[in-house]
């Protein structure tokens, strides 16, 4: 129920290794923002959306004059005309700066407290049951001085959903019971977040503030704070989180934002009705503006040379500023990271770039808490080196800056993306207008987070005046500062030690110096939309997607958008080869590389592309604007036309590559996964083996003779899809073809594995976890089903709720507790999984526990009533024919029966008939026949470390099984050789599932 607050970028910039994900869908594999960020539908019937009162476009006000005299609280109603589903969020103007000084993560406690049931609805699980029920969703997040939750479900449900939601913040029960099983589950999302280089850099920096100021508080909470030491100082923490609710979870700091497809009298009155009863205190409201200034300390102008739990070269320079909330309209730090993360000619980026010193630049504030609060705002420039970056970071400096020329220019992307933004997720939308409303007048809820409203030089000019090297922090992370970080930070234990800024570097940079002719501003921007007519169309309307071309080198799908209307496009091509091994994913990084520059400004203007790295070929996607999307395109098949690798490029990413595969395979999650798909997918590379692989050397000769070898023979497939013509759409794959003059494959390559068929038997693969500084593990429980109908997804939504309250809230093994439907390369199976720490739970006890959950779960599948079955699969049936929000989700759904070579574009009508005529015996008869003695059962364990040793850079090309060591799987078969074991097994024919 939480999504902890910080930034949600990704971890990994310059790791930007794309896979085809097992169920078809692209996977991002460490993407993020130079190594310094952190780390995923239902309607009514149709006669029902046929709204008499809905004859209207898109609505929005806030009633708050109304209702405050009330509730005291501010409320948005928002009636949406794309989507069926409803969705509320509330915002709650106090986070973790709240938390007494002697209860750490007294306030993340408290939103994971107020789901565990109401005086109303006493359940522990009862929301999250409804919600499962009926095709629905949460969340909630604790920030620095904001809680959020939300949820959304289908509209039919909405008002009795609200209903019970509202609880949380009226009569939540929080019993003393539930207390000490709860205080486990933060305290196992606290422990998955350790290995997080992101959190514990966060951590870090807060312990520089200020004593006594909020940002140095722990703010997650974990079992140390809320149980043992309230325990021995006799702190009753039950009674503590009562007196909390009380006083901070009133009506006056809060702002409701709800959204459904009723009409704006029908949400007021129910608004008015059920939260009127939300208490209010009257107490001033919590204010910590006068806390300004946290970093303006001694220790915060230093270097920290830090040890990261990944192999990864940043450095980031930061600088604590004044609060420029207040300066929304102008943007300052906004409009000066355009400048700085800039990575088109003439940047810094470039300019690093050619010197093969860096992979990524970030520059900027993410707006999260941490970063952004009443107290201070911080500006980031995190650059991700590379081994020779990291030996020269000393002769990096900032460079003097004059860059006003272009505010107007921003301004006119944003506002042109503003206009013709596409439909967003209802609960995603209802979250961001409710925090909106904390922070911007009425007049700007929708858009004060968007827009650049005005320019303002001296704004602009204050802030950058804050940018000194005398103010400046720097955090330099990598595994080469082992060994010289004798100190320990108290909550994450990150090795770092500080070290005083070398005299030269400050001077070098503050001083006057000549600007590096090689810099300079932006050129005006040609990929910049401005023709914004829909076309009119050059063949019949169709309802999916339809061939237009097709020859022996390739074919082309198309569709013309004639429902969301908007002046976008999405383009897609999988360019099928043979051969695809280490180098084909230094071949794409490479490509990727030598784009970035080109390819910047098309980025800039909210083109958006990826170049994917598939198990089975090429993928490449572009979106946005299609008045110059073809210049895009063309642009990446000129490059991908001549491709090219100078020594150097090759010589970093070689060793980028290194670090990827390291970096994936220390994470439990990722290496479970990896070993359960080696075993199930016949010739499948894992990260393990591509490690092996360029560990042990290739030269920039290999790799152009492999992208020569690549380009000879292929065979390309796309789908064209909202704003094109039929005419325009065939040019695209006509200059393809064109431009790189390459010949069919002279065989058919397969764009799916061959799936083993798993013995009738339980087989375990345990292995140890890649990461000896990391005591989590994962235990994967999985049942292998085969090439038969997929109704996984119908058992998986009974299982939700029973799984989350048997494993997390009873039991308690980990925060990370999920059932998932899989689907492997065309052949069907079901898991269960958990993500725990060794040092509370064997991996042994953890599988025993969902053995006992499953049988469990069986018997409440017999015991179902065929109201309980009937209510399930009507919000299944209901969620898969929830209308699409916007354009990308018919493209996604279109482009994997494309990708799989499936082309049933009727697939959703399919299943939902399927789901008519399956009935509650055919569910139990299922669920039984894959659970018997005869079951095909694999369970992949990833066991952590007890004892963390002070260095976590252990070997990683190799993997270690271990034994099972309980009684309890005496009678398992263990896998101690995955070639061994899956050489002898028969193989399922290449399955497609197209009825």
């Amino acid at each position: 129920t939480d999504g902890k607050g910080g930034s949600e970028n990704g971890e990994d910039q310059g790791e930007n290794l794309g896979r085809q994900d097992e169920d078809g869908e692209e996977e991002r594999e460490e993407e993020g923002d130079s190594g310094e960020g952190s780390e995923e539908e239902e309607e009514e019937n149709k006669e029902e959306e046929q709204d008499s009162d809905f004859d209207e476009c898109v609505g929005v006000i806030r009633l708050s004059f109304r209702l405050m005299n009330v509730i005291n609280t501010h409320v948005c109603m928002y009636v949406s005309q794309f989507t069926t589903d409803a969705a509320a969020a509330l915002c709650i103007s106090v986070g973790s700066f709240s938390d007494p000084e002697d209860l750490p993560g007294l306030a993340h406690f408290l939103e994971h407290m107020v789901f565990m049931g109401s005086e109303k609805y006493p359940a522990e699980n009862g929301f999250d049951a409804f919600l499962k029920k009926h095709g629905g969703s949460d969340n909630a997040s604790t920030d620095c001085e904001r809680t959020i939750f939300q949820f959304d479900v289908q509209k039919k449900y909405f008002r009795e959903a609200l209903d019970r939601w509202a609880q949380f913040f009226i009569c939540p029960l929080m019993i003393e019971d539930a207390i000490d099983r709860e205080v486990e589950a933060v305290d196992s999302e606290y422990q998955l977040a350790r290995p997080s280089d992101s959190h514990r850099k966060e951590m870090l920096f807060g312990s520089l503030a200020k004593a006594g100021h909020p940002m140095g508080k722990f703010c997650w909470g974990n079992a140390q704070t809320l149980k043992h030491d309230p325990k021995e100082k006799q702190i009753n923490t039950y009674q503590r989180l009562r007196h909390f609710w009380k006083r901070y979870y009133s009506a006056h700091y809060m702002t409701l934002t709800v959204q459904s497809k009723e009409t704006l009298d029908t949400l007021e009155q129910w608004v008015k009705e059920i939260f009127i009863k939300v208490p209010n205190n009257g107490e001033p409201r919590v204010d910590f503006s006068h806390l300004l200034q946290p970093f303006d300390t001694p220790a915060f102008n230093k270097l920290y040379k830090v040890i990261p739990v990944r192999k990864v070269h940043a450095l980031t320079i930061s600088w604590a500023v004044p609060p420029q909330g207040k300066h929304y309209r102008v943007k300052p730090l906004h409009y000066i990271s355009w400048l700085i993360g800039h990575e088109g000619t003439g940047s810094i980026l470039s300019l690093l770039r050619k010197k093969c010193w860096a992979l990524a630049l970030f520059g900027g504030n993410s707006e999260t808490g941490f970063d952004q609060n009443t107290t201070y705002s911080i500006f980031s420039i995190s650059i991700t080196l590379t081994n020779q970056g990291y030996q020269n970071f000393y002769q990096l400096h900032m460079f003097h800056i004059f860059f006003f020329r272009i505010y107007e220019e921003i301004q006119k992307i944003e506002a042109n993306e503003f206009h013709y933004q596409e439909q967003t997720d209802p609960i995603e939308f209802v979250e961001n207008i409710c925090e909106n409303m904390q922070l911007f007048p009425k007049e700007d809820f929708l858009t004060g987070d968007l827009l650049m409203f005005e320019f303002d030089p001296e704004v602009i000019s204050a802030a950058l005046s804050q940018l000194t090297p005398g103010r400046a922090n720097l955090l330099l992370l990598s595994p080469e500062n082992e060994g010289q970080c004798p100190l320990r930070e108290k909550w994450f234990g990150t090795s770092y030690n500080k070290e005083d800024i070398l005299d030269e570097w400050a001077q070098r940079w503050s001083g006057d110096f000549n600007l590096n002719p090689e810099l300079h501003l932006p050129a005006e921007n040609k990929f910049i939309a401005s023709d914004f007519a829909l076309k009119e169309a050059d063949c019949p309307d169709t309802e999916f997607p339809v061939r237009i071309m097709t020859n022996e080198r390739g074919c082309m799908w198309y569709k013309k958008d004639n429902k969301f209307k908007i002046p976008k496009a999405q383009f897609i091509l999988l360019i099928v080869t043979v051969d695809l091994l280490v180098l084909f994913d230094i071949f794409v990084n490479i490509l990727a590389h030598n784009l970035a520059e080109p390819a910047y400004e098309a980025d800039v203007a909210q083109l958006e592309y990826r170049i994917v790295a598939g198990e089975h070929g090429l993928v490449i996607r572009l979106k946005g604007f299609n008045h110059k999307l073809p210049l895009l395109l063309k642009l990446i098949v000129d490059h991908l036309a001549d491709f090219r690798a100078e020594p150097g490029v090759f010589n970093m990413f070689s060793e980028q590559l290194k670090k990827t595969y390291f970096n994936i395979l220390i994470k439990p999650e990722r290496l479970g996964k990896d070993v359960r798909l080696l075993i199930l997918e016949h010739c499948r590379w894992s990260v393990v083996q591509k490690y092996q692989a360029v560990m042990k050397g290739l030269t920039v000769h290999d790799l152009m003779t492999f992208a020569t070898r690549l380009k000879a023979e292929l065979y390309v497939e796309g789908l064209v899809q909202g704003n094109f013509t039929s005419t325009e759409s065939r040019e695209f794959l006509q200059y393809f073809i064109e431009k790189l003059q390459f010949q069919c494959l002279s065989a058919e390559v397969p764009v799916l594995f061959r799936v083993v068929e798993l013995p009738k038997k339980h087989h375990l693969c345990k292995v140890k976890s890649l990461n000896k500084g990391d005591a989590n593990s994962e235990v994967t429980v999985y049942y292998q089903v085969g090439a038969a109908r997929d109704v996984c997804l119908l058992p998986q939504m009974h299982m939700e709720e029973p799984c989350f309250d048997f494993l997390r809230t009873k039991e308690t093994l980990g925060y990370q507790v999920y059932p998932t439907c899989r689907n492997t390369s065309g052949v069907l199976g079901f898991s269960v999984t958990v993500e725990t720490q060794a040092t509370k739970f064997s991996t042994e006890l953890v599988e025993a526990k969902i053995e006992e959950f499953l049988v469990s779960f069986g018997e409440r599948l017999s015991g179902l009533s065929e109201e309980a079955f009937g209510t399930q699969v009507t919000a299944l049936i209901k969620l898969k024919e929830c209308e699409d929000a916007h354009l990308g989700e018919e493209v996604d759904r279109n482009w994997f029966e494309v990708v799989t070579q499936q082309y049933v574009f009727k697939r959703l009508n399919k299943e939902i008939e399927a789901l008519k005529q399956f009935s509650q015996e055919e569910l139990l008869s299922w669920f039984l026949q894959h659970r018997n003695a005869d079951s095909r059962k694999l369970s992949v364990h990833v066991s952590g470390f007890l004892d963390p040793p002070s260095s976590s850079y252990g070997e990683v090309r190799e993997l270690t099984f271990l034994p099972a060591s309980s009684p309890l799987l005496q009678d398992t078969a263990l896998i101690t050789d995955i070639r061994a074991f899956t050489s002898s097994l028969p193989l399922h024919p290449h399955h497609k599932i197209l009825s």
